[in-house]
């Protein structure tokens, strides 16, 4: 039987990351819990792989209360020392500071538009952007502009740009992976 040809990015040799690569990257989920989720994990992302991050993915559940946004927004400086401390996770105060500050950020803009979807969507107009090779976008800087105004932290234009692959709103498989598809 041979093998489904995957995105390039793929490590083959990682069952998890096949994992991702099938079930989840691309595929549209608005569920708020996961949009947190995804955004605090594409922020831990700066500057290392995807693929470190999700290494880790069952870790940071845990470490960060199953990314319960009300308990992450409330965490204090004995609970910062505890993720500082955590070798599963990626120990960096810059990127735990951020995920607290972010989650408060999230709350308001939740409570601002009744949702995190419904912001995406005063950009995305609920459409999906079906594009391969790019790492930013019209779409990713405006987003990440905005955040940033907001205060977020660590949600540059590449990291948004990864966020909106992740959640389905940019549609992105090669040409050559058994999940491509075009409009």
């Amino acid at each position: 039987m041979q093998e489904k040809i995957r995105c390039k990015w793929c490590n083959l040799k990682n069952p998890l990351y096949i994992k991702y690569h099938d079930e989840e990257w691309c595929q549209p989920n608005f569920d708020e819990h996961y949009l947190f989720e995804m955004l605090i994990l594409e922020s831990f992302q700066a500057g290392l792989s995807w693929e470190c991050v999700l290494n880790k993915r069952e870790d940071f559940r845990k470490a960060f209360d199953n990314f319960d946004i009300d308990k992450i927004s409330k965490y204090n400086d004995k609970k910062i020392e505890e993720l500082l401390k955590n070798e599963k996770i990626i120990r960096n105060k810059l990127k735990i500071n951020a995920a607290i500050n972010n989650s408060k950020i999230f709350k308001s803009i939740q409570k601002e538009c009744g949702s995190f979807y419904n912001y995406l969507k005063t950009f995305t107009k609920e459409i999906t952007v079906y594009e391969i090779d790019e790492v930013t976008s019209e779409l990713s800087d405006t987003i990440s502009k905005d955040l940033i105004k907001r205060g977020m932290k660590f949600v540059g234009s590449t990291i948004i740009y990864s966020y909106l692959q992740a959640i389905g709103v940019i549609y992105s498989h090669d040409k050559e992976c058994f999940m491509y598809q075009e409009k």
